[in-house]
């Protein structure tokens, strides 16, 4: 890989920078509740949800995928990535999410990655039956992601992800498009200063269509009621998709040393991340992972927006809008194998959460 800019990043960094310009002040608290397909907004990742989400500037591997496209195109051959997330405890709520990432040509990687979420079994109701008897139906959330990436220099790098969206009950369902694009530019004398920029969740509106919109009436005329029923469709409003923009920072601290330059013994990166919003509050997240030797590592994060911790202003009118109320923990054991330096690891973290009894997800990952 070349050490100069290599020029065709630098169209692709000014198109970030116009992106950049038109949703960094979009956060919008009147907006809360517009939006729909909020799953886009739910972390499946075991690593980065251990840290709070701030890690994108330096996020590595299928993660990456969920926070900054960029960070994909670290995958050295090929990495498999498994989570299983049980969300906001005692709901009956779990997240599946798998993916997989691999290197294609000199600087490529491509990605796929599966997000699927299991809301259990509803009862289903009627305006005659409202107590039920009728069954049951599970709803269906998934979105379905294919991506590439590509290191454009040593020190800058770049990707696109498309998502396709679903969401659906036993007669109506709705279906979109959404699209994410990041860069990550790493510098420094151990590549230890790391800045990311991304762009996720735009994409067209999306709109519920189904039989279940559709009502049998008895259609009056002229003021008399006819003897025959009529099906009429009702028409659902579009809704727009909650679209965000990430901006981030971290710096890697290496504890030891030896007559060369540094060790990686000991690690302790700190990270910090500003997300706008388009539709809610914005959000600072704050993350501190230590590791040793890349085998052992523990992380802490903090989540942060307004009101999260005072509750709300009742002069303003304003409330908290989150469960979360603010810290994440999580640790990893990755155990290296083999003579192509492979490696295993197993991750958990938990996400604190009033109420409900928090959010636990456990992974594993597999680096070929």
């Amino acid at each position: 890989m070349v050490k100069n800019l290599n020029k065709k990043t630098i169209p692709i960094v000014l198109g970030m920078v116009v992106l950049t310009s038109q949703f960094i002040f979009a956060g919008n608290p009147e907006r809360a509740g517009q939006a729909g397909a909020a799953q886009l907004l739910m972390n499946p990742y075991t690593r980065s949800a251990g840290w709070a989400g701030s890690n994108q500037a330096n996020a590595r591997g299928i993660e990456a995928q969920f926070l900054n496209i960029a960070g994909t195109a670290f995958t050295k051959k090929t990495e498999i990535n498994f989570a299983r997330t049980n969300w906001f405890g005692g709901t009956g709520i779990y997240m599946n999410a798998f993916g997989i990432t691999q290197h294609v040509g000199e600087t490529g990687v491509i990605g796929f990655g599966v997000v699927a979420i299991d809301a259990g079994k509803i009862d289903k109701t009627t305006e005659e039956q409202p107590e039920g008897g009728l069954g049951t139906f599970s709803p269906s959330f998934f979105n379905i992601s294919l991506s590439y990436a590509k290191g454009f220099s040593d020190n800058i790098y770049g990707g696109i992800n498309i998502k396709v969206i679903s969401e659906q009950i036993s007669n109506v369902s709705a279906t979109g498009l959404a699209i994410d694009a990041g860069i990550q530019y790493h510098t420094g004398k151990y590549d230890q200063i790391h800045f990311g920029i991304a762009l996720k969740n735009v994409g067209p509106k999306m709109q519920y269509t189904g039989d279940g919109l559709a009502l049998q009436a008895t259609p009056t005329l002229n003021g008399k009621t006819s003897t025959y029923l009529l099906t009429m469709n009702s028409r659902s409003a579009n809704f727009e998709l909650p679209s965000l923009i990430n901006i981030g920072a971290a710096y890697d601290f290496y504890l030891t040393k030896d007559t060369v330059g540094r060790l990686r013994t000991h690690r302790v990166t700190l990270n910090a991340n500003f997300t706008s919003n388009s539709f809610t509050y914005d959000n600072y997240l704050f993350g501190l992972e230590y590791s040793w030797k890349n085998i052992l590592m523990l992380r802490g994060g903090l989540y942060t927006e307004e009101y999260i911790f005072s509750g709300g202003n009742s002069d303003l009118n304003r409330q908290r809008m989150t469960a979360f109320t603010g810290p994440t923990c999580g640790a990893t054991v990755e155990i290296p194998f083999g003579a192509n330096k492979s490696t295993f690891g197993l991750d958990y973290s938990y996400r604190f959460t009033n109420p409900f009894a928090g959010v636990h997800t456990f992974g594993f990952r597999i680096n070929l």
